[in-house]
């Protein structure tokens, strides 16, 4: 069975992870996942991640972050859909909760967050926000 949004459903197993207090959790790899992750853990949004196995059975894990037992991630959304892309210039690029949170972006010059594609003067599709 193949999934049509596998980056919704690495957002959701990363929210359902939280809500039980996991400290680690598993998710079919990819290398769009990845820069995902590697930006989440620039921000400090989660304490680190791996990818193992080989070939198509590539997992991703990803240590999840906690303050005094809550998790540091708050919000979770994914933005830009198959079915309902979004794409912004770098002059318009969104803003979470008056800068506390993150937007990330799919540019030509790869993942990153909106403030780093603004500052470099790139637009791209917004992928999700983190806050």
């Amino acid at each position: 069975m193949s999934m049509s949004d596998p980056v919704a459903d690495m957002l959701t197993r990363i929210r359902n992870a939280q809500m039980v207090e996991k400290k680690e959790v598993n998710i079919p790899a990819s290398s769009l996942k990845s820069a995902i992750a590697s930006v989440m853990q620039q921000e400090g949004y989660i304490e680190s991640f791996s990818v193992a196995g080989e070939k198509a059975a590539k997992t991703l894990s990803v240590k999840l972050k906690y303050y005094d037992n809550k998790p540091v991630i708050d919000s979770l959304q994914r933005i830009s859909k198959p079915s309902l892309r979004v794409y912004v210039k770098s002059t318009e690029m969104p803003s979470i909760m008056n800068g506390l949170g993150i937007v990330i972006v799919s540019t030509p010059k790869g993942v990153m967050t909106g403030q780093k594609a603004a500052a470099q003067n790139v637009g791209g599709e917004v992928l999700c926000s983190v806050s």
